[in-house]
């Protein structure tokens, strides 16, 4: 039966249409699903040197799928007690860290009070009040939703049980896949479509194995570096800036004010901040001239604020797991998007010639 160009136009809205409320309508227990494929998609190219190397795909899977967690739990063994014990001291230094930031803004605030009436020093008052309230509630009401949300517990378990599983049979499977999804194309725009596909590879391949890459290294570097400064809650600090890293220039820069602002609350001097400034504009030269150009490369097609918006706009519409995929669907909807206007550039929409056999 053939069906007309407006009809294969409408079944492809009416199937992306589905498709986008039935990820809604399970949004709550695709993230294991999801980690397991991110996870895959990171580890496919090991297994494919491994396969070259004359090794079976099933064995070659079980080994980097059985390292890849067993380091991933090293790791978290090894650094949890670390994390745990800075936090705690920071915690109980906090009142210290808070009349220290006092002492060092009296200057200042003399200086305000000599010429500011004592009508804007009362407003100024309110304001600082009123945004530390919103703040803490702010701060309360997301940390009440992630400890009493009805679907923590699963998530963590589900994420911990089930996304080596999913990680496994992708990475086992994923030629397997590819074949019989490739099979189901049009056979009329098969080349067309796995050329975008493959222009869709490219950049998930450049961006976000070359960024997951580059942000581990950043993080690790701004961790150890602020730790051995001297600085309090250092790994915390310096690994948080490393894994924002993702989003372009604001780890750096988060990391930076955060640490910049703990280290004059934690020094009576300038030294401690001014070696705290050094890591990081160390880490920033370091990121800029070989960890970026050596592990993302120079032309990704994913502009960073198209990045930022993508993940922002995924994480409001589905939480972490919108943060997952919204690099892929960002990456896809580029590729669509040049395509189209690569079409449209050479159409009769643009150019304004008529159509061969049509009258002038």
């Amino acid at each position: 039966m053939a069906i007309s160009k407006e009809g294969r136009l409408k079944i492809w809205l009416a199937g992306g249409a589905a498709f986008l409320v039935l990820l809604y309508l399970l949004r709550s227990i695709l993230l294991p699903f999801v980690a397991g494929m991110a996870v895959a998609y990171f580890l496919d190219p090991i297994v494919q040197r491994m396969l070259r190397a004359g090794m079976s795909r099933t064995l070659a899977t079980v080994l980097i799928t059985l390292g890849f967690f067993i380091l991933v739990v090293t790791l978290f063994v090894l650094i949890a007690p670390v994390l745990e014990h800075q936090v705690v001291a920071f915690a109980q230094k906090v009142p210290d860290y808070v009349q220290a930031l006092i002492n060092r803004g009296q200057p200042l605030w003399k200086t305000a009070k000599a010429y500011l009436s004592p009508s804007d020093i009362e407003r100024l008052r309110s304001a600082a009040s009123g945004y530390a309230g919103t703040l803490a509630g702010w701060t309360g009401a997301f940390f009440k939703s992630v400890l009493t949300g009805s679907l923590v517990v699963v998530n963590i378990l589900s994420l911990v049980f089930i996304t080596p599983v999913v990680t496994f049979y992708m990475l086992r499977d994923w030629h397997k896949i590819t074949d019989r999804v490739g099979n189901w194309l049009p056979r009329h725009h098969a080349e067309t479509i796995r050329a975008q596909l493959k222009e869709i590879d490219i950049i998930l391949s450049g961006f976000v194995r070359g960024q997951a890459l580059l942000c581990l290294t950043l993080g690790a570097f701004y961790g150890l570096g602020l730790t051995v400064v001297g600085l309090d809650l250092g790994l915390v600090v310096g690994f948080s800036a490393g894994m924002l890293s993702f989003i372009p220039y604001l780890g750096s820069t988060t990391g930076f004010l955060i640490g910049v602002g703990l280290a004059l609350a934690q020094s009576p001097d300038w030294t401690l901040p001014l070696m705290v400034g050094c890591v990081f504009l160390v880490g920033n030269l370091l990121e800029g001239n070989v960890l970026s150009p050596k592990l993302v490369g120079e032309k990704i097609g994913l502009h960073p604020v198209w990045v930022i918006f993508a993940l922002l706009a995924g994480g409001a519409l589905f939480g972490f797991l919108g943060i997952l995929l919204a690099l892929p669907v960002a990456a896809v909807i580029g590729v669509l998007t040049r395509f189209s206007l690569e079409r449209y550039l050479i159409s009769s929409l643009y150019t304004g010639d008529k159509p061969e056999g049509t009258a002038p």
